[in-house]
């Protein structure tokens, strides 16, 4: 079992087998910071645990996310994007969570990049340092976790075989499953913002033994910047170590809207008093906001659990100015 997430909570979006049923929730709550500082010089190591989801994204809407000097790998009307979800137990910001939106893949002779329309951490440290080293466009969010009753009926073991090599889906408990809702937040009194999402994950048998895959070594490039924070074209790679395992894709639905009536005053005085260039940078986050919660739930196809994670993030590159 990995380090917990907080003091009170030691339970994670991929629940280790033999996990004793009980019900469970964390909170993760983010108190403000001023500057970044326990980050030092790249590459920058992270350990932990995480999830790459594979999904088939229509193509409108990963071109609206990603800038026009890409081409944008696609076939058929659709590319391929998804999401990364960490659980880190050791990094430069001590432990926190991350949700990484891929909108899609770009080409980039002779391989390709993924673009990540949105970055969600519950480590304000984190998100300071995403937005202004690396050039993601990183939000402060909440994570909570809950244990819950799952109704649906047992699924069957399928192919023994691929269950002793790792290839096999993880069989889904009957009784139980793991809701993590991931909620951005805005501002120093962090209140809720539009994007919410719900991630629902199977918790295996109590006491059932799953191979957790083969040791690979990997790199994940990607392509970053053209935010505010950071307005250059970045390149940087994430050089992973991890054992890789196939599991059964997570459940994905928006979660319900919280609606903060005491924002929606200072929202609507601040639009009347906000000139037309304020309005339309709105207009234009509130969009990638929507187009980003549309990757989320476009189809999944894959999902990947990497366990016993060592990540190296090396140091940006500036490809255009």
């Amino acid at each position: 079992m990995f380090q917990s997430l907080s003091e009170s909570a030691d339970f994670f979006l991929f629940p280790d087998p033999g996990y004793t049923h009980m019900f469970f929730e964390s909170e993760i709550m983010m108190e403000a910071q001023t500057c970044s500082t326990g980050y030092g010089k790249p590459p920058w190591r992270f350990k932990g645990r995480a999830l790459y989801q594979f999904h088939l994204v229509k193509s409108d809407v990963a071109r609206a996310l990603i800038p026009k000097e890409f081409t944008l790998v696609q076939a058929f009307g659709y590319t391929l994007g998804g999401f990364f979800y960490a659980n880190y137990d050791h990094s430069p910001a001590g432990v926190f969570d991350e949700l990484v939106v891929i909108a899609g893949i770009v080409w980039n002779p002779p391989t390709s990049c993924a673009w990540a329309s949105k970055v969600l951490v519950s480590s304000n440290e984190a998100c300071l340092h995403g937005r202004k080293e690396v050039g993601l466009p990183s939000h402060v969010a909440r994570f909570t976790q809950r244990l819950a009753t799952d109704p649906r009926p047992e699924r069957s073991r399928g192919n023994r075989f691929l269950n002793m090599i790792g290839l096999a889906t993880t069989k889904p408990s009957s009784r139980l499953h793991l809701d993590t809702e991931v909620t951005e937040l805005s501002g120093r009194t962090h209140t809720s913002e539009d994007f919410s999402i719900n991630l629902q994950s199977s918790v295996p048998e109590e006491n059932s033994k799953v191979w957790l895959g083969p040791f690979i070594k990997m790199s994940l490039p990607s392509f970053s910047g053209r935010t505010e924070y950071n307005p250059n074209l970045l390149k940087y790679s994430c050089q992973m170590e991890c054992r890789v395992r196939v599991i059964q894709p997570l459940q994905i639905y928006k979660a319900p809207p919280i609606t903060d009536l005491r924002t929606e005053r200072q929202d609507a005085e601040e639009q009347q008093s906000s000139n037309s260039a304020h309005r339309a940078m709105a207009e234009t986050n509130e969009n990638r906001r929507h187009l980003s919660l549309s990757v989320m739930l476009s189809k999944p196809i894959l999902a990947l659990e990497f366990n016993c994670l060592n990540m190296n993030v090396e140091d940006p590159l500036i490809i255009s100015e």
